[in-house]
């Protein structure tokens, strides 16, 4: 039995990514940086005026004065390789000719440049999706599944300690 189910592993990869691992954004936080964050202090949210639509505003916050977990790269290194799938919201990066997002920024909550401070690279994901996607409103969720991987990458507009080859996007279905 063993033997034929190696066997059908073997011929049929596309049953391991049948079932992409659920993932929450706190399995994405070693464990020292998860207890840092709940003995955080109490962060403003007055971090200036919104504009809608404009999706260049830098996930790099500004404070230098924020607790050291706010600028945390540390990463779970089980998480390189899964096959997730795990949701949250767009910050565009790069379209196609069509004008679909085929590379944005996924972050835990809603106007992560905007309103609040950002989250730290370790709770950044940036997201390869070739497909592309239309991204009209950043406080729209996405699910996302793909492959995850331990990658610093970092560009002018944020660091992010991980990147997801996207095989789906989509709205977040809400029950």
């Amino acid at each position: 039995m063993l033997r034929l189910l190696i066997t059908l592993l073997l011929l049929c990869p596309a049953l391991i990514l049948a079932s992409p691992r659920e993932v929450d954004w706190l399995d994405l936080l070693p464990e020292e940086d998860y207890q840092a964050m709940l003995d955080m202090p109490e962060i403003s949210h007055d971090w200036g005026a919104e504009a809608p639509g404009d999706f260049s505003s830098s996930l790099r916050s500004p404070d230098r004065n924020l607790p050291e977990v706010m600028y945390s790269t540390r990463v779970v290194n089980e998480m390189d390789g899964q096959h997730i799938e795990l949701g949250g919201y767009p910050v565009p990066l790069e379209t196609d000719e069509q004008g679909r997002y085929i590379s944005f920024f996924l972050v835990p909550y809603p106007g992560a440049c905007i309103h609040v401070p950002p989250p730290p690279p370790n709770q950044i994901v940036l997201v390869d999706y070739p497909a592309g996607i239309a991204i009209a409103d950043i406080y729209q969720p996405l699910l996302l599944t793909g492959v995850l991987q331990i990658a610093q990458t970092s560009n002018e507009l944020a660091d992010a300690s991980y990147r997801l080859q996207a095989d789906n996007v989509e709205n977040y279905p809400y029950e």
